[in-house]
C-alpha cells in the first residue's frame, strides 16, 4: 500500500496507441466515410419511401438527396429549405407558363429561357443558400415545364408528383443528417469564433511589437476576409439547427461586424504609425508608442492570451477601464508636447484618436465575444446585418449567358426533333445556373461533363448488366452502393469536386431505379449524350461569352470596390459602417476568388481594399463628428471651414469614382485646404473645451485623409506626381 502506483509516479496514464489512432482517423478520413455512409443511407431511405408511395420516379428523390446532402446538419437544413422554396416558386411558374403557352412551343421555350435567366441573375446577386433558392426556382421550371409541355393535360399531376419526390428526398436527407452521427454548424462556429479571436489577439500583439512585415500583414488580412465571408455563411446555416444557436444569432452577426471594425481600425492605426516613422515624425511616434505597449497585456489572463469567451469578459473589463482613462492621459502627454514648438501635434492627435477608437472597437468585440458564454444577453439586440455586394454587370451577364445557351439549344432541339432535346435544354439550364455561382465556372462545367461521362459508363453497367440479375430492395441497395460511393468520394476531393457533383446527380438521372423500370438502350445513350453535350456547350459559353475572368470584368469589380468609399462619403449614415465594411470585404473576396492564378491581381485587390477601408472609415468618422456639432452659426454648413471640408469630400468621391492624376492632385490639395481652414476656425472661435475636442477630432480625421492619400503603399501612389510632399504640421 505504501508503494506508489504507476499512474501517480509517472503521471496520468496515456491512452492506448490504437485508441489515439482511431480518434485521429475519426477526425480525418473517418469523417469522410461517415458522411458517405450517411448520404447512402439517406438516398436508400428516400428510394424506399418513394417506392412505397408508388411515386413514378423514385430516382428524383435519390437525386435530391445528393443535391442537398452536406457534412453539417445546418447546411442540409438550410439548403433543403431554400430548395423547397425554390421548387414551389418554380412549380407556380411552370403551371403558369404551361397554361399560357402550351400550344406555342417557340413562345414557351422563349419564356422558359427568360425566366431561368432571371433566376440565374438573382442567384448571382445573392449569397449562400438564398442563391440556391433562385437556382431552383429557375431549374425546376425547366425540369418540370419542358416534359409537361409535351403533355399539357397531365402537367398538373406531373408537377405534383415531381414536388412530392423532391420533398421525400429533402426529408430523408434532413432526418438522416440530424439523427445519424450529426455534425452541427454551431460547433464549427464556436471553433471559428475562438480561433479568430485568438488569431486577432496574436496579430495585434505581434504588429504592435513591430514583428510583422508587409507580406505577412497581407496574408493575415486575406485570411480575415475569408473568415468574415465564411462566418456569415455558417451563421446563416446554423440558425436552422437548434434554438440555442438562434438565441445567439444576433450576437454572432454583431461579432462579425465588430471584428471587421476592429481589424480595419487597427490596420489604419498601424499604417499611420508606419507613415509617421517614414516621414521622420519621431517626436509624435515616441510619445504614442508607450501606449501601444500597454494594449497587449490587456488581452491576457494570468499571463496567457485570452482564448475562451469566459476569459474574454475580463479582457473586456480591462479594455473598458483603459479606454475610460485614456483621454485624460493623452491630454497630459499632449500638454508636455505643446512645450516643444516644433512638435507635430496634428500627427500625435491623429494617432491618439485612432488609438482611442481602436480600443473602443476592441472592447466592443471582446464584450460581444464574452456574451456568447450565456444563453441570453442584451447585446443580442443588433439590427445591422452583413450586406454582400455583387457587380451588377456580372449579374446581368450571368442571366444573358444562360438565356443564350438555352435558346441556342432549344433551336437545335426544334430543328432536329431530337427525342432527348428536353434533357439537353433542361440540363443546360441547370449547369449554367449552378456554375454561374462558382468563381471558376468553365472549370466547374467541364468537370461536371467529365463526371457525367463516367456516370454514363457506370450507369450502362448498372442498367443493363446489374439490374437484370438482382431481385428485391436489399439487393438493389447492395448493387448501387459501390457506384454511388465512387461519386461521393470524388465530391469530397476539392480538386475534382465538380466531377463528383456531375457523377452523383446524373448517375441517378440515367440509371436510378423507377417503380416501372424500362430498358431502352437507345434512349439511355441519347440521354447520356444530351447530358454531356449540354455541359460541354455550357463550358464553351463560359469560356467565350463574357468569361468571368476577363480583365474588363475585373476592372468593373475593382470599380465596385472603390465605390464603397464613395458610399462612405455620400450614403445615409444609419448602419453605414456595417454596410461599408461588409461590402468592401465581400467584393475583395470575389476579386480574390476569380484571380486565383493571378497573384498580382489579388495583391491589387487587397491594396484597394486597404485604401477603401482607411478612407471610408475616416469619411464615416468625419461625418459622424460633424453631425454631433452644436446648432450654432459658427458650425453652420455655410461657414468657410465647412465648405472646405465639403469640397474635399467631393474631390475624394471623384477620385475613388475614377482615379486620375488630376483628381488625385485636387483631392490632396483640398484635404490640405480643409485642414488649414479648420485650424483657422479653431484658433478664431476659441470654443469651450468639449467643442474644441470635437474640432480637434475633425482635424485628426482630415489629417488621416491626407496621410492615407500619401501612403507609398497605396494604389494612389502611381497617381502622385510629387513623391516628396512634406508632412503637414499643425497645432
Amino acid at each position: 500500500m505504501s508503494a506508489s502506483s504507476p499512474t501517480t509516479a509517472a503521471g496520468p496514464a496515456q491512452p492506448p496507441a490504437w485508441r489515439t489512432a482511431l480518434a485521429d482517423w475519426a477526425r480525418t478520413d473517418g469523417a469522410m466515410w461517415f458522411y458517405i455512409a450517411k448520404a447512402l443511407l439517406a438516398a436508400f431511405l428516400s428510394l424506399a419511401i418513394s417506392m412505397r408511395l408508388d411515386l413514378p420516379q423514385p430516382k428524383t428523390a435519390m437525386t435530391t438527396v445528393f443535391i442537398v446532402m452536406q457534412p453539417q446538419s445546418g447546411a442540409v437544413f438550410a439548403k433543403s429549405f431554400y430548395r423547397l422554396m425554390g421548387t414551389l416558386v418554380g412549380l407556380a411558374a411552370t403551371l403558369t407558363f404551361v397554361g399560357l403557352f402550351a400550344q406555342q412551343p417557340v413562345l414557351f421555350l422563349l419564356t422558359i429561357s427568360l425566366w431561368v435567366a432571371a433566376c440565374t441573375a438573382g442567384a448571382a446577386r445573392n449569397r449562400n443558400f438564398r442563391s440556391y433558392g433562385f437556382l431552383l426556382a429557375g431549374y425546376t421550371t425547366a425540369l418540370i415545364g419542358l416534359p409537361a409541355s409535351q403533355h399539357p393535360d397531365a402537367a398538373f399531376m406531373t408537377a405534383m408528383t415531381r414536388v412530392a419526390e423532391i420533398t421525400v428526398g429533402i426529408l430523408s436527407a434532413g432526418v438522416v443528417s440530424a439523427l445519424v452521427f450529426p455534425r452541427y454548424t454551431g460547433e464549427q462556429i464556436r471553433t471559428t469564433v475562438r480561433q479568430r479571436f485568438g488569431s486577432f489577439v496574436d496579430y495585434v500583439a505581434a504588429a504592435l511589437s513591430g514583428q510583422l512585415d508587409r507580406a505577412h500583414i497581407e496574408r493575415v488580412h486575406t485570411r480575415f476576409v475569408a473568415d468574415v465571408v465564411g462566418f456569415e455563411a455558417a451563421r446563416s446555416m446554423a440558425v436552422f439547427e437548434n434554438p440555442d444557436t438562434r438565441l445567439r444569432s444576433g450576437r454572432l452577426a454583431r461579432l462579425n461586424s465588430e471584428f471587421m471594425s476592429a481589424s480595419s481600425r487597427f490596420h489604419s492605426l498601424h499604417q499611420l504609425m508606419n507613415r509617421l516613422r517614414a516621414t521622420g515624425a519621431t517626436t509624435a511616434v515616441d510619445a504614442i508608442e508607450p501606449y501601444f505597449r500597454e494594449v497587449a497585456p490587456l488581452l491576457t489572463k494570468d499571463g496567457e492570451p485570452v482564448r475562451s469567451a469566459a476569459d474574454a469578459a475580463q479582457a473586456a473589463e480591462q479594455l473598458l477601464a483603459y479606454r475610460d482613462a485614456l483621454p485624460r492621459r493623452i491630454r497630459a502627454t499632449r500638454a508636455t508636447l505643446e512645450a516643444h514648438p516644433d512638435c507635430p501635434l496634428l500627427d500625435f492627435d491623429t494617432a491618439s484618436e485612432l488609438l482611442y477608437r481602436f480600443i473602443t472597437d476592441l472592447h466592443a468585440y471582446s464584450a460581444t465575444y464574452a456574451s456568447l458564454s450565456t444563453a441570453t444577453h442584451e447585446r443580442e439586440r443588433w439590427v445591422e446585418q452583413y450586406e454582400p455586394r455583387t457587380n451588377a454587370t456580372a449579374t446581368l451577364i450571368a442571366g444573358i449567358r444562360t438565356a443564350v445557351v438555352m435558346l441556342l439549344l432549344s433551336w437545335f432541339w426544334i430543328q432536329t426533333a431530337w427525342p432527348s432535346g428536353i434533357t439537353l435544354v433542361l440540363t443546360a439550364a441547370a449547369t449554367c445556373a449552378l456554375a454561374s455561382s462558382m468563381p471558376r465556372p468553365t472549370k466547374m462545367a467541364s468537370q461536371m461533363a467529365a463526371g457525367t461521362a463516367i456516370a454514363a459508363l457506370m450507369g450502362m453497367i448498372v442498367m443493363f448488366g446489374v439490374y437484370p440479375r438482382i431481385d428485391g430492395y436489399v439487393m438493389l441497395c447492395v448493387a448501387l452502393t459501390p457506384f454511388l460511393a465512387l461519386g461521393l468520394l470524388m465530391s469530397m476531393r476539392p480538386a475534382i469536386a465538380g466531377m463528383g457533383v456531375g457523377y452523383c446527380i446524373f448517375f441517378c438521372t440515367l440509371a436510378g431505379p423507377d417503380n416501372v423500370q424500362s430498358y431502352n438502350p437507345t434512349g439511355f445513350m441519347n440521354d447520356a449524350l444530351a447530358l454531356v453535350l449540354s455541359m460541354v456547350v455550357s463550358a464553351i459559353a463560359f469560356a467565350i461569352l463574357f468569361p468571368p475572368t476577363a480583365p474588363w470584368l475585373k476592372r468593373r469589380l475593382f470599380a465596385d470596390l472603390r465605390h464603397q468609399a464613395v458610399a462612405a462619403c455620400c450614403a445615409r449614415l444609419p448602419g453605414l459602417r456595417t454596410r461599408f465594411e461588409s461590402g468592401a470585404r465581400d467584393l475583395m473576396f470575389q476579386a480574390h476568388a476569380i484571380a486565383a492564378d493571378q497573384p498580382d491581381v489579388q495583391r491589387d485587390a487587397l491594396r484597394w481594399m486597404f485604401a477603401v477601408l482607411e478612407t471610408g472609415n475616416a469619411a464615416i468618422d468625419l461625418r459622424e463628428e460633424i453631425a454631433k456639432l452644436p446648432d450654432d452659426p459658427r458650425y453652420a454648413s455655410s461657414m468657410p471651414w465647412r465648405r472646405a471640408i465639403e469640397t474635399m469630400r467631393e474631390n475624394v468621391t471623384a477620385l475613388f469614382s475614377r482615379p486620375a492624376p488630376d483628381r488625385f492632385d485636387a483631392a490632396l490639395a483640398t484635404a490640405s485646404a480643409a485642414i488649414d481652414a479648420t485650424q483657422a476656425a479653431l484658433a478664431e472661435f476659441a470654443p469651450p473645451r468639449d467643442e474644441r475636442h470635437k474640432l480637434q477630432r475633425i482635424l485628426s480625421h482630415l489629417h488621416f485623409f491626407r496621410s492615407a492619400l500619401l501612403d507609398p503603399e497605396s494604389p494612389f501612389e502611381a497617381l502622385n506626381r510629387n513623391r516628396h510632399v512634406p508632412p503637414q504640421q499643425g497645432t
